[in-house]
């Protein structure tokens, strides 16, 4: 075939660059590099063949496929395409995705007729979450077996819920053997389209390839339509080369269209003008009862099942079939076993319903909601068709019933949208209580809930501010401002978050106890935390814990278990606070949320306490928690997450720790996802790996956003920028991480430590002025000030105590303290190494590294010796390859050798002298400064070899002199070299 017909791989006309792209993505996957595509086009341009191409491919490819569809319902019911790829997957018996899906009831709910049991008490936000995790584990899970396809089709359609899972699998999908690939219109997408800002999100990230389907070129149209001529039979000898170049002319490089146009070109001598004229004059050629057919079919929607398309027809079996027959040999409709009968193209459907007249469109809709209530339809349809009809009463009822199915399926914002609709009508529907057995006020605190859950705090809130002056029972005014301090709690909204916690607790007062008030209590107590009020709050705790028992409210019992054990830890009585926090854990509250909260503040506790066994225990126990119940994405999965990992850090088991990390994405696009990223830093600065740099330059957007992202993120670049000789970019992280803590925050204190240290390498500089020098010890001053505030103080005033770690950071920053000003003495690193020797292992080899130089200055060889082996044993252990490259400079320039295995090490530049010779009476300190002067080297110079200062070397040189009896360098350096003394290497 000559190229410039641009056929593509089995036969694909036009369209080789386009598929080759995907073929690509398809390849990579296949070789355990997950990738998206993402493929957008104009309605009709081909995208859907394209895609059907590249499915046979990989199927021939053994890939499994899975392909899911977006429909144009209004609010579409939740996760459709998933629930249709899904249900395509269900259908194979046998088959890898039906292993998977009975291990997941979250995802076999999904399917209609599904045998997955009643429904947990996991709603909302933390039921999404499940749903998302095993749809990510599902994916991973078959893909291990064979390489996964997994098609969503148009997805201008989508429900917000499928758009946040496919962001979600963007991101988080890494080395797995899964292509994802979405497909959307183009020309749907209207500036405030909910998909456009999805697309531009994801089309900035690597594993992100796009790929826009152009207007089929006409020599490749001409092509294309011959061949359909030819599979058709003659369409009229001579005369079809000029319908093929009429058609092309008139297409515009749209495939459907011209398809169109052709077909209308064999019934008729006059083409219409547009393509819905198209489509309508080829609808218009059918019988009239083919034509009543398609039109109930359009109402329904892209697809329809035999039987409902029947009973809404109003046909019996011999006319119905017989239109049937006539509209899928027109090609129309498709059947197929599953569906029953499909448009051939959305375009079709679209234009056959627009042509529809009110009052049919009405009657059709009307008639369709009735039969879906019959036969127990999807609350969502009936919604769609309910509100299409302009049937407010039987909106109402399904919008509700919606939401409520939402809710449990995991999508939030799908729920409030429907509980939204319903609230809108809400007044025009006499019976609206009796009929959805709820109320005004508690339907409107599900839809606060519902936009809370999804992210839409702010919609959650007004909501609420507004419901609050229309509650007037205790119990409604209690939850109505529990709720509102809640979720003002959670977004940091101060203002009136204190007022409306008291509000809650005091509408109940005199209303005996009941789990309500357990709950406004617990609430309370949190809020009271929040403004500093430590006392009061612990107080409120006691209360809530004593009321949650009495009453049997779980979940506040725990919630107020772990406020209780906050106040304990701050006040320095950690051991009762890990005692408070594993009755918490042992709770087992219906809210598995609650419950990871506590297995994460119970090890948090540990690893603070220093007690790192125990906290790597709990820390597996609640992530394992967290897998087995679909949560690993949660906010407190990736607290255990991230817990586990930093545990495993300081233990020094950084084989386990970067396993965990392969799980960090790098490519992170949320908050929560920048946190989790940002801890694989410590492991990669730490051995000086490239992958750093990639991390931070994707966690940079997020710096502005989140104050943890920039501790973490720039701290350690701030480390990294240390480890490559850059201290001045350092200390630019460091103050910028310092001006977003709070002075009592304890993580000032590592700030505080990596600062100092790079104020000591910036005072190192020769060439600084004594005014220079003096402002860097003024900075130093500063900051060592603010790490002892820290280490002093809490959020309530004086701190009672620092864990081990604090304490460490401490003696940390008081020894590089000492480095600025020159004073450090090795009993001030001697301070910091056994600060650290609770466990961190890192951080112990750091200190020795400094230690080994502080003995190194005082001329105590044989101790700075034994400080570094210890510490280049870590080093190479841990595979940290920065501090292997210091030690190392430090033992080249002290002429330590590790093979050595004497208590005294004199290197090669070290005479080994015989009793009663001249250079007995030198220590060896000073024969190491000779042997640099017999070298030739100024003061400064040996300083800078020796660690020691250019005063110290001085000191040194006048004591040589003076016991050498020499009145010169020069004489000495002749003594030296008699008695065999050379100078060093280099």
């Amino acid at each position: 075939m000559p190229p410039n017909k641009q056929a593509a791989p089995g036969g694909l006309i036009g369209r080789g660059a386009e598929l080759g792209r995907l073929v690509r993505v398809l390849d990579a996957a296949a070789g355990g590099l997950a990738g998206v595509a993402l493929v957008g086009g104009d309605a009709g341009i081909g995208k859907t063949r394209l895609i059907r191409e590249l499915i046979e491919l990989a199927r021939r490819r053994d890939f499994v496929v899975l392909v899911g569809q977006c429909a144009e319902l209004g609010d579409a019911l939740p996760y459709l395409p998933l629930t249709d790829a899904l249900r395509g997957a269900a259908a194979e018996p046998g088959g890898p995705v039906v292993a998977g899906l009975a291990a997941r009831p979250v995802l076999r709910r999904l399917l209609p007729d599904s045998d997955a049991g009643p429904s947990d008490a996991m709603t909302g936000a933390l039921a999404q979450q499940r749903l998302f995790g095993s749809t990510l584990s599902l994916l991973s899970e078959v893909a291990d077996q064979r390489p996964v396809l997994f098609v969503l089709e148009d997805l201008h359609w989508a429900d917000r819920s499928t758009r946040d899972l496919v962001v979600f699998l963007t991101r988080m999908l890494q080395r797995e053997r899964v292509c994802l690939v979405g497909t959307y219109r183009t020309d749907d997408l209207h500036r405030r389209h909910p998909l456009r800002p999805v697309l531009a999100e994801l089309q900035r990230l690597p594993l992100v390839t796009g790929v826009e389907v152009p207007p089929l070129a006409d020599a490749a149209m001409a092509e294309h339509l011959a061949e359909l001529g030819d599979r058709d039979g003659d369409r009229g000898g001579d005369r079809g080369s000029d319908a093929i170049d009429g058609v092309v002319r008139r297409a515009g490089g749209n495939p459907f269209f011209a398809e169109e146009l052709f077909a209308a070109c064999a019934e008729s001598d006059r083409l219409p003008g547009t393509l819905s004229d198209v489509l309508m004059a080829r609808v218009e050629g059918l019988s009239d009862t083919a034509q009543q057919v398609l039109r109930v079919a359009a109402v329904a929607g892209r697809r329809v099942d035999h039987e409902l398309l029947r009973a809404a027809a109003g046909l019996a079996d011999e006319p119905l079939e017989e239109a049937l027959r006539e509209i899928v040999s027109r090609g129309l409709l498709s059947a197929g076993q599953r569906i029953g009968y499909e448009f051939r193209h959305a375009l079709l459907q679209e234009a056959v319903y627009d042509d529809l007249l009110p009052g049919e469109c009405t009657r059709l809709h009307l008639a369709f909601a009735g039969l879906l209530t019959e036969r127990g339809g999807a609350a969502a349809e009936l919604a769609h068709h309910y509100a299409a009809a302009h049937e407010l009463r039987g909106a109402v009822a399904a919008s509700v019933a919606a939401g409520r199915r939402a809710i449990e399926l995991g999508a939030p914002a799908e729920a409030h949208q429907h509980f939204d609709r319903a609230l809108a009508d809400w007044a025009h529907v006499e019976d609206a209580e009796a009929l959805t057995g709820t109320t005004r006020v508690r339907l409107t605190l599900d839809s606060a809930a519902a936009a809370a859950d999804s992210g839409d705090y702010h919609r959650a809130i007004s909501q609420l501010k507004r419901l609050r002056q229309l509650v007037d029972t205790p119990e409604l005014v209690a939850e109505t401002n529990e709720r509102l301090a809640y979720y003002q709690a959670d977004m940091d909204e101060t203002a009136g978050m204190l007022e409306a916690a008291h509000t809650a607790v005091a509408a109940l007062d005199g209303e005996g106890e009941s789990p309500l008030l357990a709950r406004a209590l617990a609430t309370r107590a949190r809020v009271l935390w929040d403004h500093a009020h430590p006392q009061e709050a612990y107080a409120t705790a006691t209360r809530a814990l004593e009321v949650a028992r009495r009453t049997g409210a779980a979940d506040a019992e725990t919630t107020a278990l772990i406020s209780l054990a906050l106040f304990e830890e701050a006040t320095g009585t950690p051991e009762r606070a890990e005692e408070l926090l594993t009755h918490a854990a042992a709770q087992n509250s219906r809210n598995l949320s609650i419950n990871l909260r506590a297995r994460f503040n119970r090890a948090r506790v540990q690893y603070e306490s220093g007690n790192l066994e125990a906290a790597a225990k709990n820390a597996e126990e609640g992530v394992r928690l967290a897998r087995e119940t679909g949560l690993t994405w949660s906010m407190f999965g990736t607290d255990l997450r991230f817990l586990q990992y930093l545990v495993h850090y300081v233990d020094g088991d950084w084989t386990t720790a970067e396993a965990l990390a392969n799980g960090f994405g790098v490519r992170v696009g949320t908050i929560a996802e920048a946190v989790l990223s940002s801890f694989a830093l410590f492991v990669e600065v730490g051995q000086g790996r490239p992958a750093a740099d990639e991390r931070l330059r994707w966690l940079e957007p997020f710096w502005p956003q989140d104050d943890f992202v920039i501790y973490m993120a720039r701290g350690l670049a701030a480390e990294q920028a240390l480890w490559r000789g850059d201290p001045g970019t350092a200390w630019t992280h460091v103050e910028a991480v310092l001006a977003t803590l709070k002075p009592f925050e304890a993580g000032s204190i590592r700030m505080a430590a990596t600062g100092l240290w790079a104020l000591a390498e910036l005072a190192k500089d020769h060439r600084l002025t004594a005014g220079q020098t003096q402002a860097l010890r003024e900075q130093a001053d500063d900051v060592l000030s603010r790490a002892r505030y820290a280490a002093t103080h809490g959020l309530s005033g004086e701190r009672a105590q620092l864990g081990p770690e604090g304490r460490a950071w401490v003696a940390r920053a008081e020894a590089e303290w000492h480095r600025v000003y020159g004073t450090a003495t090795p009993e001030v690193w001697q301070t910091a190494t056994e600060a650290f020797s609770f466990g961190f292992c890192y951080e112990d080899a750091r200190s020795r590294w400094r230690l080994a130089e502080a003995f190194l200055e005082v001329g105590d060889r044989a101790k700075a010796r034994a400080e570094w082996l210890t510490a280049v044993e870590i080093a190479d252990r841990l595979r940290a390859a920065p501090l292997g490259h210091a030690l190392a400079e430090l033992g080249r320039r002290a002429r330590f050798s590790a093979a050595h295995d004497g208590p005294h090490d004199g290197g090669p530049g070290e005479a080994r002298e015989e009793q009663g010779t001249v250079l007995a009476s030198l220590t060896g300190r000073e024969r190491e400064v000779l042997a640099l002067v017999t070298a030739g080297n100024s003061n400064r110079e040996i300083g800078e070899r020796l660690f020691i200062s250019q005063k110290t070397a001085s000191v040194h040189v006048s004591n040589i002199l003076a016991k050498l009896g020499a009145a010169t360098r020069g004489q000495a350096a002749a003594i030296a070299h008699q008695e065999g003394l050379a100078p060093p290497p280099g």
